[in-house]
């Protein structure tokens, strides 16, 4: 039994030494055959580079085979970017493209951006050869970009030269001379002689363009001396025909001879030199011919050996017969064969295509987003100071002559902050950042508190609301009432703007229920002044109304019902119209909600005037902001409200202020000089974990809501707010602890 064992044992460590000599064997394959591989990617490129493209075509298919077999990703993209490299040198531009756009792919994959920025750059010479320009000038850009992130400046100066060319194909003069500038610059800065020659000569095709000979000829001067002391033959070569061109415009017609005449004989030399590097193309044979010759001497050989035997006869033609068919197959396939490869080159480069433009689109979302992040901050924080200022006006007793204009100015300012707000949710509903947030609620009553927020409106209309809510409707849901509650507002706020004189219907009703989610059918109808039927195809898109007397006259943004669609689409749902000129508009839509029997629980709220038994002037509150009018607003309110403060203009004071005073609660401003409010926030919470800290900020709250909780923000409020929602978030931080 133990000699067994033993034999057991040793058969299991011999398989072991097996198994991890063959490991070693293939890592030792595998790392052989990388070095390999890029020894032959170099021998490759010298190739090129010494003008042995033959070679170096022989050489890349050995690469190639290698890179394949040791599967690594970034050599293969190298050796198809080389091998396209070739068919673009060879001038097959379709089989460059097709050979580039596989390079991608793979480069794509890996994110290998810098040498898919050289793969860029190559595809737009080879749209630039095929006069494409448009499509050059995306991929020289795209080029561009990926080698500033890499922060390869002599590769992003060549890749911005090829783009000011594609400029100058467009006839984009302006931007052809700007780019051109640019290179000149970084180029004369760095040394880049090459680069200097080309752009120079280029800049001066373009001032030719723009009648600006003399300063065309000096830098075509510059070029041409340049590129002849350094023997950069084919931009001597182009130097020679810009020269004849501008001499031929300054009517110097003996010079512009001279200049062209050098021009051709240097091209017919380059020419000549460029056609010996590759084998003719003649000596690729069509398959047809080839195929063609086959059956003609297969005839020929047939009819020598027949005699008159029957028997042979038949054996001829059937030979024949089979040859034939069998030649008709070959073209069949060969023909097929070619439509395939035809159709994946163009897929490939449908695709790639479609790659850039998702990526500029991104790049152009995320634009949008950062502008409309900024500006709303820029706008909010005088709004902050015009809504305060207005309310502290209104009430300290105004004159009543003076109280028309105040009223107006609150209205403003209102509408602009309901404007920006509504920009700010068409983008978040775009950008698909909105949440549901579901909650139980009791849907009668909340149709009922909308209808009686929006009546004094409707009164001063004279219009009468009327709420028919549907027997067999149950008044409990567990759904995403805010957003409810916003598609109602805007449509009856739509109906009241919109009706002189009349009456609103609101519905509710019943369409089906399914183990108690509830179908329910929302109906706002008013006999106001209708929409045409033209008009009504365009209702749900953004700044969309009915004309712009209309707009005048009614006043509204246009966003209204482009956020009533965003909002239902998010619930499930779908919305409808139907109106007529002069009889009045019906607007329905229809959400699942699901039913819930849960008991509602009344919350019931505090304010500060409700409180006796509290001594408020024991209160420590910290103000942090910088701008002096918000400083004055926010203390106002304060004060109005029983409460004092202390107030400090960046976030270094603010942290030494509660480090030497115990604060009840810090109102912390985001963007302020030195320490931005969050850093402060975030010092603070290293010595203090208890201390409340509202962040007080004209920010999008919902892109910055991460940021804020990570940085130990108790709560938010966004400027400008409503004095009753900030003092019931104070009243909820001050009072409830202590109560």
């Amino acid at each position: 039994m133990y000699r067994n064992n033993n034999i057991s044992l040793y058969i299991i460590v011999f398989f072991c030494l097996v198994f991890s000599f063959s490991n070693a064997q293939n890592q030792n394959a595998i790392t052989s055959d990388l070095a390999q591989t890029e020894t032959l990617i170099l021998q490759a490129k010298k190739e090129i580079d010494n003008y042995l493209f033959i070679d170096a075509q022989n050489t890349l298919d050995s690469a190639l085979l290698l890179a394949k077999k040791s599967k690594n990703d970034k050599n293969l993209g190298i050796i198809y970017y080389k091998i396209g490299k070739l068919q673009y040198i060879s001038e097959d531009y379709d089989d460059a493209l097709k050979t580039f756009f596989r390079a991608i792919e793979i480069q794509r994959e890996i994110n290998d951006y810098i040498n898919l920025a050289t793969t860029y750059n190559a595809i737009g010479k080879v749209y630039l050869s095929l006069e494409d320009y448009t499509k050059a000038l995306d991929y020289f850009l795209s080029s561009a970009t990926n080698y500033k992130k890499g922060n390869l400046v002599k590769l992003e100066t060549e890749a911005n030269l090829n783009a000011g060319k594609a400029y100058l194909e467009l006839k984009l003069y302006d931007k052809a001379t700007a780019t051109f500038d640019d290179v000149i610059a970084v180029s004369k800065q760095n040394k880049y002689n090459k680069l200097l020659a080309s752009a120079s000569l280029n800049l001066a095709k373009t001032q030719i363009q723009t009648n600006n000979i003399d300063l065309a000829l000096e830098n075509a001067i510059a070029g041409h001396d340049l590129a002849k002391k350094n023997n950069y033959e084919p931009i001597l070569d182009r130097s020679y025909m810009v020269l004849s061109a501008i001499y031929e415009e300054k009517g110097d017609l003996l010079k512009a001879n001279d200049y062209l005449k050098k021009y051709i004989e240097l091209t017919n030399s380059l020419l000549s030199a460029k056609h010996g590097f590759f084998y003719p193309k003649n000596q690729r044979s069509s398959t047809k011919s080839n195929v063609t010759d086959y059956i003609s001497e297969t005839e020929t050989e047939i009819q020598k050996r027949s005699n008159k035997d029957t028997f042979d006869q038949l054996t001829t033609v059937l030979s024949i017969a089979l040859i034939t068919i069998l030649s008709l197959l070959t073209l069949s396939l060969y023909k097929n064969n070619n439509i395939r490869l035809k159709s994946n080159n163009v897929l490939h480069k449908k695709n790639a295509e479609l790659i850039l433009a998702k990526e500029r689109a991104e790049l152009a979302s995320k634009t949008k987003a950062n502008f409309l992040s900024t500006v709303t901050h820029e706008l909010r924080t005088p709004l902050y100071a015009v809504t305060g200022l207005t309310n502290m006006l209104l009430d300290e007793s105004p004159k009543p002559e003076q109280v028309p204009h105040l009223k107006s100015l609150k209205f403003s300012g209102e509408y602009l902050l309901t404007f920006i707000n509504d920009i700010l949710q068409i983008n978040k509903i775009e950008a698909n950042k909105v949440d549901i947030e579901p909650e139980v609620f009791n849907l009668k009553k909340k149709i009922s508190n909308v209808i009686s927020a929006l009546n004094n409106s409707a009164v001063d209309n004279n219009i009468k609301l009327h709420l028919e809510y549907d027997k067999d409707l149950p008044f409990n849901y567990n759904a995403d009432q805010l957003k409810i509650s916003q598609i109602l507002i805007n449509l009856i706020g739509n109906a009241i703007k919109f009706t002189k004189d009349g009456d609103i219907w609101v519905r509710a009703k019943k369409v089906k229920n399914e183990n108690n989610i509830y179908t329910v059918r929302f109906e706002v109808e008013d006999n106001g002044i209708g929409i045409s039927k033209e008009k009504q195809e365009l209702m749900f898109e953004s700044f969309s109304q009915g004309s712009i007397q209309i707009n005048r006259k009614y006043g509204g943004t246009g966003l209204g019902l482009s956020i009533v669609k965003g909002l239902i689409d998010i619930l499930n749902g779908k919305i409808n119209l139907k109106s007529d000129l002069g009889k009045g508009s019906l607007f329905y839509f229809e959400i699942p909600m699901q039913y819930t029997d849960e008991v509602i629980k009344e919350k019931k709220i505090n304010l500060f005037k409700d409180i006796s038994e509290i001594d408020l002037t024991k209160i420590k509150i910290l103000v942090v902001e910088d701008n002096k009018i918000n400083q004055m607003i926010t203390k106002k309110i304060l004060n109005k409200m029983k409460l004092n403060c202390d107030i400090v203009d960046n976030g270094e004071e603010a942290v030494d202020k509660v480090k030497t005073t115990a604060y009840d609660v810090v109102l912390m401003d985001i963007h302020m000089p030195g320490i931005s409010g969050i850093e402060a926030t975030k010092i603070i919470r290293t010595f203090n974990k208890d201390l409340t800290i509202f962040a007080l900020t004209a920010v999008t709250i919902e892109d910055k809501m991460q940021e804020f909780n990570e940085a130990g923000f108790t709560d938010i409020i966004s400027k400008p707010f409503k004095q009753e929602d900030f003092e019931k978030k104070l009243f909820n931080a001050l009072i409830v602890p202590q109560v």
